[in-house]
């Protein structure tokens, strides 16, 4: 009986320290997958968006902060994170396929990519965008007077304690990238994202 209890706790101690290895190996494969550099391995992304980034705000500004590409991209949050992982296992697959392998295949493929990817900040309310950003923070005197009145009222939604009726990805699609030809036709006939252009072409008209 002694011998089987001594079995048994070394089995115990054997699979906490199994577990820990998984687990720690695990966390430490999904960081990897987690970088810049693993983003823009792939020639798809280095040759096209990479550059794209390159050209604007989020790249280089005054406070010499910059957005990398899991900034935008991935959740923080684990369980977030790892949804967003299992999903992008479709990217993988067109990785194969060759879906976007040359520049002319980015194109034609650019418009489908960016609407599912406002769709999935709208849906999440441009969650990785207020990791960084936050209407409640924000300085309007500090800003553009162009900027201060599009995020005035906003900013008084959350000082009132409403939630926001715009969410960042609503205005400013292409801060990073390129928009594809044809983006706003598209926006304007999917029923998600067509409230946040109104708004947009509203501001513009005033």
């Amino acid at each position: 009986m002694g011998k089987l209890k001594k079995w048994c706790s070394s089995m115990v101690f054997v699979g906490i320290g199994v577990g820990v290895l998984l687990w720690g190996g695990f966390n430490w494969s999904l960081e990897l997958t987690n970088t810049e550099e693993f983003c823009i391995s792939c020639h798809e992304m280095e040759s096209t968006v990479y550059q794209e980034l390159q050209e604007t705000i989020h790249w280089s500004n005054r406070t010499g902060v910059r957005a990398t590409c899991p900034d935008c991209h991935v959740p923080k949050e684990w369980t977030h994170k790892v949804y967003r992982k299992i999903r992008a296992s479709n990217e993988l697959y067109h990785k194969f396929l060759g879906t976007i392998d040359t520049p002319e295949k980015f194109e034609d493929y650019r418009l489908t990519m960016a609407m599912n990817e406002w769709k999935r900040m709208k849906s999440t309310n441009s969650r990785e965008c207020r990791n960084c950003h936050d209407f409640a923070s924000m300085d309007l005197d500090k800003q553009d007077e162009r900027s201060a009145e599009r995020h005035d009222p906003h900013v008084w939604e959350v000082e009132d304690g409403i939630e926001p009726s715009l969410t960042c990805i609503d205005c400013h699609k292409g801060i990073a990238h390129s928009l594809p030809e044809g983006w706003e036709e598209a926006v304007d006939n999917d029923p998600l994202l067509s409230a946040g252009l109104e708004a947009l072409q509203e501001v513009e008209k005033e």
